[in-house]
């Protein structure tokens, strides 16, 4: 697969294969397209004009552009961001948007059951059962992020793709979401885009790294076991990064 913004030619003959059930974590350097690759995966790029996509992306054996419409592909495909991004409404409506959006016909007794499941889900009921008609702009920074979670979950994904997640989160909001990724891997496939090195080694199965050539296009370098790219990387330029000889 090869991406470009405008001519920008982002991303360079990128080729992997994503184990279900597992979390496969992207790292390298700032501006080597770890961010835009995880993007054309549920087709968020497409919001951005002028973009273009050389290749193919296969879920499930089709191609995402051509075999699934956005809508359904999204809901199959879920996307948690950098900055909790809370919808300006109650903790109850920010989960049940997803479920009214895709069966208007849902009950008050099936909705307040997806609403229950999914904050159950994202480990955060406990903490908001008795708030659940107030405003999720009240909620801490760790909290909001939980709910995009749990808003996320609440349309049934089988992926669900983190870019860092954790980076505007204080450490014990941090451990949270490393715990619950954990829990939820055992029912989705998850991915996620990180920065931080310990990070990636103590949660992921699976690690892509990414690095930027001479003229600004992101390619992967290497991709293998968390413990085999840590620790018996197969190329140099791995080594040197994860040794913080560079990036």
């Amino acid at each position: 697969m090869d991406f470009w913004y405008g001519n920008h030619h982002a991303l360079e003959k990128i080729e992997m294969d994503i184990a279900a059930n597992a979390i496969t974590a992207f790292i390298g350097p700032s501006g080597c397209g770890k961010s835009t690759f995880l993007r054309t995966l549920n087709r968020m790029n497409d919001t951005i004009l002028g973009t273009r996509l050389e290749g193919s992306v296969l879920y499930k054996g089709l191609d995402i552009h051509s075999g699934y419409d956005v809508l359904d592909l999204r809901s199959q495909v879920g996307m948690v961001f950098q900055k909790p991004n809370p919808f300006p409404m109650s903790v109850y409506d920010n989960v049940a948007y997803g479920p009214r959006l895709h069966n208007a016909h849902l009950s008050r007794a099936d909705l307040d059951a997806a609403v229950e499941t999914s904050l159950r889900d994202a480990s955060l009921w406990d903490e908001v059962k008795d708030r659940l008609g107030k405003s999720a702009l009240g909620l801490s920074g760790g909290q909001q992020q939980r709910l995009c979670i749990a808003r996320t979950l609440a349309v049934n994904p089988e992926v669900i793709l983190m870019d860092e997640p954790t980076s505007a989160l204080d450490p014990i909001s941090t451990a949270h979401i490393e715990d619950l990724c954990y829990k939820l891997k055992e029912r989705y496939t998850l991915i996620i885009v990180t920065h931080n090195m310990q990070q990636a080694s103590r949660i992921s199965d699976y690690t892509a790294f990414f690095m930027i050539n001479e003229e600004r296009c992101g390619y992967l370098v290497e991709m293998g076991d968390t413990r085999q790219v840590f620790y018996n990387p197969r190329d140099k330029k791995t080594e040197a990064y994860i040794s913080g000889r560079f990036g």
